[in-house]
C-alpha cells in the first residue's frame, strides 16, 4: 500500500509504503519504539529500556505489524489489530528524525480509511503527558478513559461515500 503526504520540510511529497515485519525484526522495532518514546518517558521519570522492550515483545504480533517506509527508508512502524467491534491501534511510532513531516498523520489516514470502510471505531492508548495525546486529539480522537500512566481514546467511524 502506498500513501502520499506533504511533509512540512522542503515541501516535497513523501512516498509512504508499509512493509511486513517478521520475528527477526523484533529488536529493530523495539529500538524504534524506545527512540520514539524516550523523551516522553524521561519527562515522567519512567524511562527503562528493559521494561519498554519487555512490554513491546509481550504483545508483538507480526501478523498485524508493518514498517512505515518513507522513500524506501524504514522510519517507524504501526501495529493495528482488529477486535470484534473496533480496530486497536496498539503501536504507532515514527523515529524522531522523521517526526513532524506528516508521516504519522498519513498513517492515521490509512487506518481511518480502513475503519471507516468497515464502519468501526479506532481505539488507542497514549502515555500520559506524551505529545502523542495532542497528536491523537488533533486527528479526531476523543478521550474515553484514563489510568495511572495512560489515557485512552476512540475515533468513531466517518460515513464513506
Amino acid at each position: 500500500m502506498t500513501v502520499s503526504c506533504e511533509p512540512a520540510i522542503e515541501g516535497n511529497p513523501v512516498n509512504l509504503t508499509f512493509a511486513t515485519t517478521t520475528h527477526d525484526d523484533a529488536e529493530t522495532l523495539v529500538q524504534m519504539r524506545i527512540d520514539a518514546m524516550r523523551e516522553s518517558l524521561e519527562r515522567i521519570g519512567r524511562f527503562d529500556p528493559r521494561r519498554a522492550r519487555d512490554r513491546f515483545l509481550s504483545s508483538f504480533d507480526r501478523a498485524f505489524c508493518r514498517f512505515v517506509v518513507a522513500d524506501g527508508v524504514p522510519v517507524g512502524f504501526v501495529l493495528v489489530k482488529p477486535v470484534h467491534d473496533h480496530l486497536a491501534l496498539e503501536h504507532l511510532y515514527i523515529v524522531p528524525a522523521h517526526q513532524g513531516r506528516g508521516i504519522g498523520a498519513a498513517v492515521l489516514m490509512s487506518i481511518f480509511a480502513d475503519a471507516d470502510s468497515q464502519s468501526i471505531p479506532v481505539r488507542v492508548g497514549a502515555l500520559r503527558d506524551s505529545d502523542s495525546n495532542r497528536f491523537y486529539q488533533r486527528h479526531g480522537f476523543v478521550k474515553i478513559d484514563e489510568a495511572e500512566w495512560d489515557i485512552y481514546y476512540v475515533r468513531e467511524p466517518r460515513r464513506t461515500q
